[in-house]
């Protein structure tokens, strides 16, 4: 049974969350603050954790953050009671997946968590990449993506990405050499309006900078096309 991990501080909308995901099939496991849904994820290794923002003890943030430096790529739906852009990014760029403001519906939430799960589980079928004579293998450069196993390479190192950046790492190699603008990536990749909101497109490509560009100003793999998007090239040898 798949594991979901509910954190938040509001009994009322931890009872109605529980509820609602068990009904959908899920298991439940729950806390009241930071510091116990920080333990319980490290502990019982959920698929999916809903973070609240606004907790007790440690904030979603930190806890989001924390996660992360012990490289728990768990997917994270975090919820918050502010509709605040700068909540939002920082928790996008800390290493959540996604993000619902309150007051939501219980469907939605379920809704989302399937799409999450289905994200992270497998690549949608249109998203998968045929590398010629390499099987399942995508090679661009020093980068080596195994779609069917869920596994980046670069350098012959192991890549630690959330799923998200996976899936965006994986669309933009299907699409090497193509010009994608942030629409067209946000349509590709999160699969639901945003409200055109790109930032969450740069967060993303910025991530994957980071993990394989020499040099993130200059990037040679991921360009940034101005006035139009991102696309993934083969970098120009010597």
């Amino acid at each position: 049974m798949t594991k979901v991990l509910v954190v938040d501080d509001e009994q009322s909308i931890m009872t109605l969350l529980q509820y609602n995901l068990e009904q959908a099939g899920f298991e439940v496991i729950t806390a009241m603050d930071g510091a116990e849904g920080e333990k319980l994820a490290l502990e019982e290794n959920p698929d999916l954790i809903i973070l609240d923002l606004m907790l007790p003890k440690l904030d979603g943030i930190e806890v989001c953050k924390r996660l992360r430096q012990e490289k728990v790529m768990t997917p994270i739906l975090m919820l918050t009671a502010k509709d605040d852009e700068f909540d939002k990014i920082l928790g996008l760029e800390l290493g959540a997946d996604d993000y619902m403001t309150k007051p939501f519906s219980p469907r939605e939430v379920v809704a989302r968590v399937k799409a999450i799960l289905r994200r992270s589980q497998q690549i949608p079928e249109e998203h998968k990449v045929r590398e010629e004579q390499e099987g399942e293998q995508i090679r661009i450069g020093d980068l080596k993506i195994l779609s069917e196993n869920y596994e980046a390479y670069f350098a012959g190192e192991l890549l630690e990405l959330t799923p998200k950046e996976f899936e965006l790492l994986v669309y933009l190699a299907k699409n090497k050499g193509r010009v994608l603008t942030r629409d067209q990536l946000l349509s590709a990749v999160w699969q639901y309006d945003f409200a055109g909101d790109s930032r969450i497109v740069d967060v993303h490509i910025s991530h994957l900078r980071d993990k394989i560009e020499q040099n993130t100003k200059k990037p040679i793999y991921i360009k940034t096309i101005r006035g139009l998007g991102y696309k993934l090239e083969e970098p120009k040898k010597g």
